[in-house]
């Protein structure tokens, strides 16, 4: 026996009891072509990364990202202190040898017989007269009879010399040279100024005069 619908008076029409009106199908109210996929299409799958809220995206202030280092080091090397790379031997060589002492016959005579007159002159030179000459010949001579303490002096104003130049501590630590061989040391970096083009023979004075008169190209003087 069939149900029979009833209209309200406001012409409502009533479903009668028992029975559920189910909801249109959204998938029967679309076209057909677009259910239909055409062929050689892949369907594309929603990027998950789009969907993120933007805040998940950006990075919090104050976080910073960490590159990759580059210069990772290879496995089985161990990375030394800085403290320990300023003891290796690494520097420019000396312009002559340490036994060379005739390449400068004159300083070689004075030195063998004064070396205290050879370190003066080099140590006026390299603290640019603060210490003149005949200041520096005394303390070097002083020292001398002092349990041959001159090596101290001799050792210090030597790595002096090296720092000046960028030398290499060759071809034996400054402290052994002045040891044992004080005087072929006194003569190695006389040589050294004198090649450099300053002669410790003739004064800071003097030479600070010729470089006032002839500056080296990449400097100027300043007013």
């Amino acid at each position: 026996m069939a149900k029979l619908e009833t209209i309200d008076a406001d012409g409502t029409v009533q479903q009668p009891s028992g029975v559920v009106q189910q909801p249109p199908s959204m998938v029967q109210q679309r076209p057909e072509m677009m259910r239909q996929q055409p062929p050689g299409m892949v369907h594309q799958q929603p990027d998950m990364m789009q969907e993120l809220p933007e805040m998940m995206m950006q990075q919090p202030p104050g976080v910073v990202q960490q590159q990759p280092d580059m210069m990772q080091q290879p496995l089985g090397m161990t990375q030394q202190p800085p403290d320990m790379l300023d003891n290796l031997d690494l520097g420019v060589p000396w312009s002559t040898g340490l036994f060379d002492c005739f390449q400068h016959p004159r300083n070689a005579i004075m030195t063998a017989y004064l070396p205290c007159v050879t370190f003066g002159q080099i140590a006026e030179v390299l603290d640019e007269g603060e210490m003149n000459c005949a200041l520096g010949s005394y303390i070097y001579l002083a020292m001398m009879p002092a349990l041959c303490s001159h090596w101290l002096m001799g050792s210090k104003y030597r790595a002096k010399l090296r720092r000046k130049y960028h030398l290499v501590e060759a071809p034996f630590p400054d402290m052994v040279s002045h040891i044992f061989c004080p005087c072929c040391a006194l003569a190695q970096e006389f040589r050294e100024l004198y090649n450099g083009g300053l002669d410790p023979s003739l004064g800071w004075r003097r030479i600070a005069e010729q470089q006032m008169e002839n500056p080296p190209p990449n400097q100027f003087m300043a007013r």
